[in-house]
């Protein structure tokens, strides 16, 4: 009985697929003679798989920061393209047709988003496995001169090409950097040092070595400092400024800074015993 029930279930999926061929060949025929865009939209939905399948073969072989549904995108175009051009008096299977326009408009899509040009890429794929040879063949890092007599080209010529070779990649911020146990993935703009940012600690030292180094200093002392090294004002200018001669400016200034050189090394010597 289980054989009889086998048999029936495949020759029942055997008539719903002949059927299925039946119907797209009748839809291809009538899209061929009117050119409808509904009947393209409905072949484009039948052979939509084709499109995820070949573009996520692709996007396997890819870095994170290259998005699924842009390959699936670009995948559609060549299928439309496919669809318009496909004849159906060959007598040739549409989806062993379409396959490589889709392949190639996603391969377009990627070469026009890799600011790289293909030539660099091929010629930097060749230093890299001359590199990998060499080092195999003599157990050590190869030298720049060995890796460019291997690759046959000039000092001057591998100089460039290893420059080419290691120029900065564009990377999406977004990209995940790692995963953890929360909802929220890691991305590469969280783990980016803020250059611009302010370090709280060095900020601190910063602070007590003013309040160090002020520590004992007049008023006038302390706007003589101010207005020469912040406002970088002159010593006649700070003098009308105080009220001061120009002399007593700068016989002020001299004096503050022998002061402040005395207090720094007998705080060297502090910190130098305390370690």
């Amino acid at each position: 009985m289980e054989n009889v029930k086998e048999k029936t279930q495949k020759l029942t999926t055997r008539e719903e697929k002949a059927l299925r061929e039946q119907e797209m060949l009748l839809i291809w025929q009538e899209f061929k003679e009117t050119s409808d865009p509904l009947l393209r939209n409905q072949l484009m939905e039948e052979y939509l798989p084709l499109v995820k399948y070949n573009a996520e073969r692709i996007y396997s072989k890819l870095p994170d920061e290259v998005e699924l549904d842009d390959l699936v995108s670009a995948g559609l175009f060549g299928l439309i393209d496919a669809i318009k051009s496909y004849d159906l008096s060959r007598g040739v299977k549409f989806s062993t047709y379409c396959a490589p326009r889709i392949r190639g408009a996603i391969l377009d899509e990627l070469r026009s988003m890799d600011w790289v040009p293909r030539l660099v890429r091929s010629r930097a794929h060749k230093m890299d496995q001359a590199m990998k040879s060499l080092e195999a063949e003599k157990g050590r890092t190869a030298s720049d001169e060995e890796v460019a007599n291997r690759m046959g080209v000039s000092q001057g010529e591998f100089v460039k090409l290893k420059r080419d070779a290691t120029a900065v990649s564009l990377v999406s911020l977004s990209r995940k950097w790692y995963e953890t146990d929360s909802q929220k993935d890691v991305c590469e703009i969280d783990v980016l040092e803020d250059k611009r940012g302010l370090n709280p600690l060095h900020e601190i030292q910063k602070r007590d070595l003013k309040d160090v180094l002020t520590r004992g200093l007049t008023r006038a002392e302390k706007l003589i400092l101010i207005l020469y090294y912040y406002e970088e004002m002159t010593m006649k200018e700070i003098g009308a400024t105080l009220d001061l001669s120009e002399s007593r400016v700068s016989q002020m200034h001299s004096s503050i800074l022998a002061r402040l050189k005395a207090q720094v090394g007998h705080k060297k010597q502090e910190i130098q015993a305390e370690y």
